[in-house]
């Protein structure tokens, strides 16, 4: 016997993006989403000018 699980979910999916509130829960999720996008590119760049700095400084010394 199948798991009625995944139909609950679509249901409750289909529930919340018809709502009014799910068009809310659904525009919240899309901007933290890209946020987190943000973030991490944000942070892939500074590592890798860090990376540089740090190795700039450790060949001075050498």
């Amino acid at each position: 016997m199948p798991s009625p699980l995944p139909s609950t979910l679509l249901g409750f999916a289909r529930r919340l993006v018809s709502s009014a509130h799910g068009a809310t829960a659904v525009e919240y999720t899309t901007l933290v989403a890209l946020i987190a996008v943000a973030v991490i590119a944000a942070l892939d760049m500074t590592g890798l000018n860090i990376r540089n700095v740090l190795g700039t400084a450790g060949n001075a010394m050498t």
